[in-house]
């Protein structure tokens, strides 16, 4: 079997792997529909679908995260189809696109500045397919929401956008990990 072949057929393990924990988790935190528990599926999703970028597998991790999609909404998550959304438009992406970030040396800057604006166009969506376009609740006065809801895009693009810079940079320190982790592994 020559280089090539090996190669292909690790990428693909490596893929396959990756996107079996990714689907797991990401269905399971979606299913219990708990918030602290969607976000910890997600977290694992993104952490997974990591560890084929460490080895610079650009198609296998593109497959990987279609595959975690489908068969997320396959193990369940079509019930809650609306919670998978933002994974599947930004978060399972986002590793992707910070390595080919990385891969084609783009300013970090500009870089960050289409992630962030692709990031709070998620937020935007979410708020309003997740959400129907009005936040509300009884954890806070009444007219918090209001004005909450009257302000939603400036809110959206200034704190969404620093929180976007907080996560981004642990995304990167993220995969500085795995990178250092799955190292090890032979082909």
């Amino acid at each position: 079997m020559g280089k090539n072949n090996k190669n292909t057929t690790f990428e693909i393990a490596l893929s396959g792997i990756s996107c079996a924990v990714a689907a797991l988790a990401l269905s399971l935190g979606i299913m219990t529909g708990l918030g602290a528990l969607t976000a910890t599926g997600y977290l694992i999703a993104v952490i997974a679908l990591m560890v084929p970028l460490s080895k610079q597998f650009f198609r296998g991790d593109f497959l990987a995260y279609l595959g975690t999609v489908i068969l997320a909404v396959v193990l369940g998550a079509a019930v809650k189809f609306w919670d998978l959304v933002p994974f599947a438009i930004f978060f399972g992406l986002h590793p992707l696109a910070n390595a080919l970030q990385i891969r084609f040396k783009i300013n970090r800057w500009l870089a960050f500045a289409i992630k962030a604006v692709w990031f709070d166009c998620t937020l935007i969506v979410g708020y309003y397919l997740v959400f129907g376009g009005m936040l509300g609740g009884t954890l806070l006065p009444e007219n918090f929401y209001e004005v909450l809801n009257h302000y939603i895009f400036l809110f959206i693009f200034t704190v969404g956008t620093v929180g976007f810079f907080v996560y981004d940079f642990l995304v990167f320190k993220c995969q500085i990990l795995i990178n250092k982790i799955v190292f090890k592994i032979k082909k």
